[in-house]
């Protein structure tokens, strides 16, 4: 790899994660193409048509020229519409095509990363027309296959890499939206603190501090007086956080103490990503 090494971990963890997915979907026969993902709405064969869509753009390539169906009850926002187009496309695509698509972007995808010489702040194409950082850019591809990766596991029992490099990057960003989300988005009080206890193959303890103006910190020292602490183990941290699955769905695996009103609002606005 010849990326600025700020980003090889990023680099390291998108692999890691890619190849996984790789492995995972080249055996698969027809029928299983068509399993149900946490993923709302999208199949084993739209999740990865997805990660081939996202990682063709990242290339550089064209965007598909298609018209969605009106009936995609699912579309609700413009993001999702933008998204949706490179999975519709190719939801007619043989199981042999998908693999050898996927398997063709992937090489051509570390291909472009060995030759990568572009410094972190190098302004590149985003999704929905927009420019963002070559840092931000590979940051948001690690964390996208990481999740995927976990979609796909979850529909094919496949159980696994719940503690790799790109969940640690997955963590990290859900626990940078973790001060809005409970200090504007649930209306946590000035002036108190909120401790998220996680357990399991990724162990962590924050706390989320809001200010008398009502704007959040976070930290990972221990608060003596919560009036929230919300435990429980990492899956279901990033599941809720992904929205990947429903408080309701997971009640039995989340222990809130304290205020129940405030607990109750942090779980509905926990998830952070669409």
């Amino acid at each position: 790899m010849t990326v600025h090494p700020s980003l090889q971990n990023y680099a390291d963890a998108w692999a890691h994660s890619i190849e996984a997915i790789f492995e995972l979907v080249k055996p698969l026969v027809d029928s299983d193409w068509n399993r149900r993902t946490p993923c709302p709405s999208w199949s084993v064969r739209d999740v990865v048509s997805h990660v081939i869509g996202m990682e063709s753009e990242m290339l550089g390539d064209p965007r598909p020229i298609h018209s969605l169906p009106r009936d995609l009850y699912h579309i609700q926002s413009e993001s999702a519409r933008y998204m949706e187009l490179q999975v519709d496309v190719r939801r007619h695509h043989t199981a042999l095509e998908n693999v050898s698509e996927l398997e063709y972007t992937i090489i051509r995808r570390n291909r472009q990363l060995r030759n990568e010489s572009r410094s972190p702040d190098t302004m590149v194409p985003a999704p929905l027309r927009k420019q963002q950082t070559l840092e931000n850019a590979m940051r948001a591809r690690a964390f996208d296959v990481w999740v995927h990766e976990q979609d796909l596991r979850y529909a094919l029992n496949r159980p696994g890499n719940i503690d790799s490099p790109g969940s640690l990057i997955v963590r990290d960003a859900l626990l940078a939206a973790l001060p809005k989300v409970i200090a504007k988005d649930a209306g946590a009080p000035p002036n108190s603190a909120i401790v998220i206890d996680v357990t399991g193959p990724l162990e962590f303890l924050r706390t989320v501090r809001v200010n008398a103006d009502g704007r959040g910190t976070i930290d990972g020292s221990p608060s003596l007086g919560p009036v929230v602490t919300l435990a429980t183990d990492w899956e279901t941290y990033y599941r809720l956080a992904c929205g990947r699955v429903r408080p309701a769905a997971v009640a039995h695996l989340v222990k809130l103490d304290g205020d129940e009103e405030l607990g109750a609002a942090i779980l509905r606005e926990f998830a952070v990503t669409p």
